[in-house]
């Protein structure tokens, strides 16, 4: 089941489920969930491994970010055509065991020709969100820090929910080195 946005609005007063929601989420948010906003942009480069118990993701290098000071027309990222970025959200979840989360792009995200990689936000995870963004687009384009660019809905755990323990709670945004599953 799909939490409403009276049931969300509850959860972020009482149990803080999405902090750092823009005024608009705050107010009048559209749907059954709240738009996220870009926040960071990190570019991969090197080499990867996904090992059955060892992992090392490619070493991702912040190359822009949100900056309160900035006007708008100066505080953006421009997407080049063919790449490939991971992308950070300014807002931080925070996941009971009883939800879980499925992040969509907007349809302004494909109508311009970026394409979002992204997977389920896993019971109990906490901190900001991070998904890939590549610009299948054969133009360069211009995404404004702040605006938002994905939907996440929050989803019922029927039954018992395991609390995720994964090493990329908190936001972390690349292995640094190779690691071991836990």
């Amino acid at each position: 089941m799909i939490l409403g946005i009276n049931e969300l609005h509850k959860l972020v007063a009482e149990n803080k489920l999405v902090e750092g929601l823009c005024e608009r989420e705050l107010n009048s948010p559209e749907g059954a969930g709240f738009d996220l906003r870009l926040g960071e942009v990190y570019a991969l480069s090197g080499e990867g491994f996904l090992g059955v118990e060892k992992r090392n993701t490619p070493e991702a290098r912040l190359v822009a970010r949100y900056d309160p000071q900035k006007t708008e027309d100066q505080n953006y990222f421009i997407f080049r055509p063919g790449e490939y970025y991971l992308v950070k959200t300014m807002e931080k979840v925070n996941l009971p065991v009883t939800l879980s989360g499925i992040i969509f792009a907007r349809t302004t995200m494909f109508r311009s020709g970026l394409a979002l990689f992204n997977g389920i936000v896993q019971p109990g995870y906490c901190g900001e969100l991070t998904f890939g963004v590549g610009n299948l687009a054969k133009s360069e384009i211009k995404v404004s820090f702040g605006a938002r660019v994905v939907h996440i809905t929050f989803h019922e755990v029927k039954g018992s929910g395991n609390q995720y323990r994964g090493q990329w709670q908190g936001g972390r945004v690349a292995t640094g080195g190779q690691e071991t599953q836990i």
